[in-house]
């Protein structure tokens, strides 16, 4: 008769659980990963409005949270306010433009001698995009316009998701250390990926901002056609990791060249240029290096957030894997009891 040692047999049996555990738990993630994105997406959000309400809830003294959170928010729909009408006339009449043009009757001529850099792009989307082509993907175009509309809906979603983390965040920070009984890790990753994500959101909005400021002068100054619309498009990309910015200098391009600009050259110069000074001189002074990651993980984690959650998983992509390395790291850490820490969600 084979002799079982018990010890050995618990051992075991405990590791088989923990595995089915933790497949059973990447199952439901995998299955429930589109709401999941739409949470992060709004975690980031909240961050990005952090230290604004970290600093108004201090002068409260703590007591109005729930104040202190939406006074961003408020505040946020201000700032769009008088961003709009001191550039709206601009961008109403440059955009007025391009519907101008491609309501005129010698749109689809212009389209079809659409060169970029000889290629003859003009003739390839019309051959391409015909009645034809466009009747035999109906189906595809349906389904472009749902992912279209959950995408508006997630944006009425995610500011009232963001509001709900600002306002509880520490007690769900104080829940999710309840859960692990003050261990050690789990109370240091929490600090450490607290900082870290506002580090990373801090940055990018600066980085962001600087795209903004720098398109819309350096554009109109070249006197490109929708120079401030263009420098707006740059801006909203540019929160998008590496496909963002690459997405926007191919639209500033190909929209030069669709209005024939004799300096197409000039245009690529600075985008060069502006590409260099930020990824060696803006971005490594705002991020800190543990926000940094290696080019080749950043494609990596781009084409899989692509395929994760499109848009919002390239988004994320970047603060996931800073996360996964952070979380790596910490877990490589000598056990130490819980540490006093000031930080809060």
């Amino acid at each position: 008769m084979l002799a079982i040692d018990p010890k050995a047999a618990r051992s075991a049996w405990s590791r088989a659980i923990v595995y089915a555990a933790t497949a059973v738990a990447l199952l439901v993630i995998w299955v429930i990963r589109k709401t999941l994105l739409v949470f992060a997406t709004a975690l980031m959000v909240a961050y990005l409005l952090y230290p604004f309400v970290d600093a108004v809830d201090r002068r409260l003294s703590g007591k109005k949270r729930p104040i202190a959170a939406a006074l961003p928010f408020l505040l946020l729909v201000g700032v769009l306010v008088v961003f709009g009408m001191a550039t709206s006339s601009r961008i109403s009449h440059e955009f007025s433009q391009l519907l101008g043009q491609v309501d005129s009757g010698s749109f689809g001529q212009q389209v079809s001698k659409w060169r970029v850099f000889g290629e003859p792009v003009g003739e390839k989307l019309l051959t391409w995009y015909n009645e034809e082509h466009v009747a035999v993907n109906i189906s595809e175009l349906r389904q472009t316009a749902g992912i279209t509309g959950r995408y508006f809906l997630n944006l009425f979603i995610i500011p009232i998701l963001s509001f709900l983390i600002l306002k509880d965040g520490r007690q769900i920070r104080d829940a999710i250390l309840d859960i692990f009984d003050g261990n050690g890790h789990a109370e240091g990753f929490l600090a450490d990926a607290h900082k870290l994500l506002l580090e990373y959101m801090r940055s990018l909005l600066y980085l962001c901002l600087a795209t903004l400021i720098s398109f819309t002068i350096a554009l109109n100054l070249m006197h490109v056609r929708y120079a401030s619309l263009l420098g707006l498009i740059a801006f909203t990309l540019e929160f998008i990791p590496l496909a963002g910015p690459l997405t926007s200098a191919v639209i500033i391009i190909g929209f030069s060249e669709f209005n024939h600009y004799d300096h197409i050259l000039w245009i690529v110069a600075f985008l060069l240029a502006y590409r260099l000074f930020q990824d060696y001189v803006l971005s490594p002074h705002l991020m800190r290096k543990g926000v940094k990651l290696d080019p080749l993980l950043i494609l990596f984690g781009i084409f899989a957030g692509g395929e994760i959650g499109n848009v919002p998983g390239i988004f994320l992509s970047v603060p996931v894997l800073a996360l996964m390395r952070l979380m790596f790291y910490e877990l490589r850490k000598p056990r130490a009891g819980p540490r006093e820490t000031t930080v809060s969600v």
